[in-house]
């Protein structure tokens, strides 16, 4: 059975090749290691750490049952987390939906069922519409909530099962990703 992002847009040559950000973070990684990559506040990543940080996103996602085809939603501001999502939801396999901030919780329940987030990952700054829009999900469907911890926005009220950082935790830096086959994945 398609899914839904394999309708109503043929194949053709012109988006059938190996396209990805993913080869551009690790060449940077193998390259310029230890160059300033993310500025958060007082936080300072360099490109080895957000690459492995990324693969560790992406096994825990992985370890989860998120993979090819599965969505993950995110509504984050610009932080280090917005950054490891870029590259470690598609490591996965999974579709990144990087939510508009400047929704109204029913838009956003929309999206979160439209798109059938299988997990979305929140900043405290959002959870309050987050928390809105996850009940008014249509869907029952299982999602797994990460409550991202921001110092620089402050101390937030969980709304998740697990915060972001004890996700990575359970990830694995080694994890061995792959290139999508084609623009399609």
């Amino acid at each position: 059975m398609p899914g839904i992002f394999d309708q109503d847009l043929p194949r053709n040559p012109a988006n059938y090749a190996a396209i990805s950000p993913l080869s551009f973070l690790e060449r940077t990684a193998e390259v310029y290691p230890q160059r300033l990559a993310v500025v958060h506040g007082d936080l300072r990543r360099n490109w080895s750490e957000v690459y492995r940080r990324s693969r560790q996103l992406a096994s825990a996602l992985v370890a989860r049952g998120i993979g090819k085809g599965d969505t993950v939603a995110v509504m984050l501001p610009n932080t280090p987390p917005m950054v490891e999502a870029h590259f470690g939801v598609p490591m996965a396999g999974a579709v990144l939906n990087a939510l508009n901030t400047r929704l109204d919780a029913e838009t956003i329940a929309f999206m979160l069922d439209h798109g059938e987030a299988r997990a979305v990952i929140v900043d405290p700054e959002f959870a309050p519409v987050m928390q809105q829009a996850l009940a008014l999900r249509q869907s029952t469907a299982p999602m797994l909530v990460v409550d991202v911890e921001d110092a620089v926005f402050g101390p937030g009220t969980p709304i998740g099962s697990i915060t972001y950082e004890d996700l990575l935790a359970l990830g694995d830096a080694e994890f061995a990703w792959a290139l999508p086959d084609d623009e399609w994945d």
